[in-house]
């Protein structure tokens, strides 16, 4: 086996050519070996806005002809998602899956679902009645087919952190604040869902949402600590007060409910533990809080303990329709209603997606928003709080087999079935019981896995995380989501003002060009700086950017560059094709930027420019003042040119102390000699390589661009 070596080899049409039919600027003849530029393609200014205009035209044009083509089973199915699963149901395969998951998820609910409304400071009857109507009607109107909508923690915990600024728990008017706030975060999620303004949730990072995770649910587990200690603790969003009041309270403490409280807080931890790690039992994951209830409720009914408190009575029966009073206070509790719809959105809209992925079909995320929204308004109606998607009981109906949203409509009737026969065996149910429950669910959101992990990967995040859990702990919740948001915003403006620019290099025997600090062996030019702008470029980081091509002009490191001997930077070439946009400013600097080189006698050269940034460029008057003769389709072939000029400039002083003979004079082997070392200076031109010149009459002087087997 031995290696061949393939070699670039010189191609048509010639650079002069291309040269003077493009800017009448004569390109140096003398030893010129012909070489292949892609000419790049410029678009008419006078004709870009109509462009424009016709790129409108043809998308409303698509999107009108998208609704022509759409069947009335299509309409009927984008304004009622269940038909979908309904129209395709297995009665055989899916009923029975379907009507034990939903089983589980209403044994799961309706422990839980008393829980956070008292986590929320209402009734327990109203937990029932938030799971009860907005399940409904999200399994008709929601596109997710697993997703278990209802009461959760943090929603309960936002709820209660705003209404207990405004009225006590106990009076009536704290209730009706509640109901209001669901349709107003019904309304807004509605809103969004149609104007698809999901993507908003974006600019909050992953790190922000797990910081404020973390530090809710521990704020969440200390407010439930009254149930366990038998005294009240102040309510609170913050740890210090709550902290504060524990240990003030202290002298009134009470070994019943604590010992009872950490017993059955005990079970629910080793059922959900085993349920997560052996698949045979997963089943205990979702009987823990409905087991929870039960052994509470047994102990009262055989020992009787006068220190334990009850959930005492809850009234019989469905809700009523009822429409929401409280609008004077409804400017108040915008704020909070915005920070739930984020948290619905944020919950929500992620696991339902995630499921969509797992189970093989698409899920549209405004259409998810709509339903929930809609479940909200309708839930006003009929008494319940602001609802949403459950991470842990989405993950239990997933891991049941939930195939269709029918599971969803099983744990509705169950929850109805709850209200008209089981109330009166609610009364004996203990406090502790219902807290054990609410801080079993809540210790999974203490991510400090996460934390771990930010650590290592990214000290910027790690730090975001910190922000957002310090801040949410000690100063609330609501500052603490908008330091975070704050915070993560204020990072990506950073990096938007302060984006990546590499100098680039030539990759040893190819025609590629990178990073000169990723990959040393890339080599650079004499008298040539290449530099890529790795993000789009406007008002906010033009001036970055120019500060950096000054430095780049300025100090380049010289131990790798190549060619031709020259003092200083006669060429910078702009690599765009990570360019998305550029706007006005950045032209205009651009402009500027170019009247200042051409002060200094250095060209801009322009590489790979996208549609839309040259159509911008050529508006502006841009590509004519820099010269349409320096825009270039890729890096290499604006580096050809670059190096024909700086060899030329190299050259011209040379030339004034010798005077050569003219071509007709030379003998024919003169002629061929100097033919010869014309076609290997301009082979050493491109490949850089100065030894080159030691040894003229081989073939290997060519730069290889493979190794090929034979």
């Amino acid at each position: 086996m031995r290696m061949e070596i393939t070699y670039a080899s010189s191609s048509s049409p010639d650079l002069t050519s291309i040269s003077s039919s493009t800017s009448g600027y004569s390109m140096p003849t003398s030893g010129a070996r012909p070489v292949k530029i892609i000419p790049l393609q410029h678009p008419n200014a006078t004709s870009s806005s109509s462009l424009a205009s016709s790129l409108a035209s043809a998308l409303f044009s698509r999107w009108l002809a998208k609704m022509k083509r759409m069947s009335v089973a299509q309409w009927i199915e984008t304004f009622l998602p269940c038909c979908r699963w309904i129209r395709t149901y297995k009665w055989r395969e899916y009923l029975q899956i379907d009507l034990m998951a939903g089983v589980t998820i209403g044994v799961m609910l309706v422990p839980q679902a008393m829980s956070y409304a008292k986590l929320a400071g209402l009734h327990p009857i109203y937990g029932l009645y938030c799971g009860f109507v907005p399940v409904f009607v999200y399994a008709l109107f929601g596109s997710s087919r697993q997703l278990a909508t209802g009461p959760v923690a943090l929603v309960s915990l936002l709820v209660s952190n705003v209404l207990s600024g405004i009225v006590d728990s106990s009076d009536e008017l704290y209730t009706e604040l509640a109901i209001l706030l669901a349709l107003m975060v019904g309304i807004l999620e509605c809103i969004m869902g149609i104007l698809r303004l999901g993507w908003l949730i974006r600019f909050i990072s992953h790190s922000v949402i797990s910081g404020f995770t973390t530090a809710s649910a521990i704020v969440i587990a200390l407010s439930q600590a009254k149930y366990f200690l038998g005294y009240d603790v102040v309510r609170s969003s913050k740890i210090v007060p709550l902290v504060k009041s524990i240990i003030s309270g202290v002298d009134k403490f009470s070994w019943p409910p604590f010992v009872m409280g950490f017993s059955i807080l005990a079970v629910l931890l080793v059922m959900k533990h085993l349920g997560k790690s052996r698949k045979p039992l997963r089943f205990l994951r979702a009987a823990g809080p409905l087991t929870a209830v039960i052994l509470g409720t047994t102990f009262v009914k055989i020992f009787h303990p006068s220190s334990i408190s009850l959930v005492g009575e809850i009234p019989q029966g469905l809700p009523s329709f009822s429409v929401p009073k409280g609008f004077g206070y409804a400017k108040s509790l915008i704020p909070t209603a915005m920070l739930i719809t984020g948290v619905a959105i944020l919950e929500s809209v992620g696991i339902a997606k995630a499921l969509a992925a797992k189970n093989g079909y698409e899920l549209d995320s405004s259409q998810e928003l709509f339903g929930l929204g809609l479940a909200n308004i309708l839930g006003s109606f009929f008494s319940a709080y602001p609802a949403t998607g459950s991470f842990s009981r989405s993950a239990v109906n997933n891991e049941s087999g939930a195939k269709t949203g029918l599971s969803g409509i099983v744990t509705g009737i169950l929850m109805g079935c709850a209200l008209l026969f089981l109330t009166p065996l609610f009364e004996y149910i203990p406090q502790c019981s219902l807290a054990a429950i609410v801080i079993s669910a809540v210790m999974g959101l203490v991510d400090y896995d996460e934390a771990i992990f930010l650590w290592r990967v990214d000290k910027k995040d790690f730090l975001l995380w910190t922000i957002t859990s310090a801040t949410t702990l000690f100063l609330g919740i609501e500052i603490g989501v908008l330091v975070g948001v704050g915070v993560s915003l204020a990072f990506v403006i950073h990096e938007s003002a302060n984006p990546h620019i590499a100098v680039l290099g030539r990759l040893p025997g190819t025609t590629v060009y990178r990073n000169i600090q990723q990959y040393p062996e890339a080599y650079t030019y004499n008298g040539i700086v290449m530099v890529r702008i790795d993000a789009p470029i406007y008002f906010a980081n033009i001036s970055y950017i120019k500060d950096r091509l000054r430095e780049y002009e300025l100090d380049v490191d010289k131990s790798t560059r190549r060619g031709p001997e020259v003092e200083r930077i006669y060429f910078v070439i702009l690599e765009l094709s990570p360019v998305t946009y550029i706007d006005s400013s950045a032209v205009q600097a651009l402009k500027d930027l170019h009247q200042e080189y051409k002060s200094r006698d250095i060209q801009i050269a322009i590489s790979n420019p996208n549609r839309d940034v040259l159509l911008t460029l050529s508006k502006a008057g841009a590509v004519e003042l820099i010269g349409k003769e320096w825009y270039f389709v890729r890096v290499h072939d604006a580096v050809q040119v670059c190096l024909q000029h700086v060899q030329s400039m190299n050259q011209a002083p040379a030339s004034t102390h010798t005077d050569p003979l003219p071509e007709d004079k030379l003998s024919f082997f003169q002629r061929l000699l100097k033919q010869r070392a014309d076609d290997l200076s301009v082979s050493e031109l491109e490949s850089g390589d100065r030894r080159l010149l030691i040894s003229k009459d081989r073939d290997s002087q060519l730069e290889p661009l493979l190794f090929r087997k034979s």
